[in-house]
C-alpha cells in the first residue's frame, strides 16, 4: 500500500489516538482510510447534487445515489 504523509492538527490527532485507545479501531491508519470512505462518498453524493443542480437528470447521467452507495460499499469491502 502506499504510503502517503500529512500534516494534521494536534486535535486530530488526539481523536484518532482516542478512537484506537478505546478499541474502535485497530490502528490510526484505519482510522484515516474510513474518513477517506466517508469523504469519498461525500464528495461523489455532492457531485449528484451539483449534476442535479446544473440540470443533469438521473437518466442521462446513467446512476443514482445507489450506485454511488453500491460503489462506496465494493471499495471498503476490497479494503476490509
Amino acid at each position: 500500500m502506499p504510503m502517503v504523509t500529512v500534516s494534521i492538527s494536534p486535535v486530530q490527532a488526539a481523536g484518532i489516538r482516542d478512537a484506537v485507545d478505546s478499541g474502535g479501531y485497530a490502528s490510526s491508519s484505519e482510522v484515516v482510510r474510513e474518513a477517506l470512505r466517508l469523504w469519498d462518498a461525500a464528495r461523489k453524493l455532492g457531485e449528484y447534487k451539483d449534476d442535479i443542480l446544473d440540470g443533469e437528470s438521473h437518466a442521462r447521467s446513467g446512476r443514482c445515489v445507489a450506485d454511488m452507495f453500491a460503489d462506496h460499499e465494493a471499495v471498503r469491502r476490497r479494503s476490509a
